[in-house]
């Protein structure tokens, strides 16, 4: 499992070395296919991952590229369904069930049930052998914190996996952190790593949204 949503808060250090080891035949579970270089868009440009259960690919056009050839399994799932088939694993629980998809090609080979006259889908739970999670800070004893929206989907899928090996900007003493701010315990990371390179790392996406917002902000000014 891979916490980045759509290449931002990507545990990226540890992709690299991935990459490096050749780690490769990877059967990826993430929210998207990410960018072409950033979080798990960068193991599929490389041709390291085989398939992938997500909610889109449209940020990655080589995601697009390697499915019509046959080289990449997608699994679409909607995105709420998909955040709930993490929990579940998570959770130990055997599914949820969700009307969303039902009449449509998401429910095809999936067992639908009718409660009250109304039809559901049962949706099978996601758990995976490996996630790879991007937290702000870690203390020394592996107690996680996320800053502000960073949390995205890296502190539900610390949950849904046998072994989490978490990539934070900042280690700090035991006792910095307060219990408000641990999202996830240290008792479900078993690897924190601290990143070397750039520490609030922001996606080409979102420094292209806030050059359109400073231009816009600049152009009101003038007029004004």
């Amino acid at each position: 499992m891979f916490g980045d949503w759509h290449g931002q808060f990507a545990a990226d250090e540890i992709i690299d070395g991935m990459l490096e080891k050749g780690v490769k035949d990877i059967k990826a579970i993430a929210v998207s296919a990410g960018y072409p270089g950033q979080g798990v868009g960068k193991l599929i440009v490389a041709h390291r991952v085989s398939s992938i259960i997500t909610t889109h690919i449209g940020l990655n056009p080589e995601a697009l590229k390697q499915m019509l050839a046959g080289e990449l399994a997608v699994e679409f799932v909607p995105q709420g369904t998909w955040a709930e088939r993490v929990r579940c694993g998570g959770a130990g629980l055997g599914g949820v069930l969700t009307p969303t998809g039902v009449g449509t090609s998401v429910e095809e080979g999936k067992q639908k049930l009718v409660i009250d006259g109304k039809e559901y889908l049962l949706e099978l739970p996601l758990h995976a052998d490996v996630a790879l999670v991007k937290a702000t800070k870690a203390d020394t004893a592996g107690n996680l914190y996320f800053r502000m929206n960073s949390r995205a989907t890296n502190s539900t899928i610390a949950y849904a996996a046998d072994f989490v090996a978490a990539e934070v900007e900042e280690i700090v003493p035991v006792g910095q952190l307060s219990p408000e701010e641990i999202a996830i315990p240290a008792p479900v990371v078993d690897m924190v790593y601290e990143r070397q390179g750039e520490k609030r790392y922001v996606c080409p996406m979102w420094k292209k949204a806030r050059a359109r917002a400073e231009a816009k902000a600049r152009e009101r000014q003038e007029r004004g």
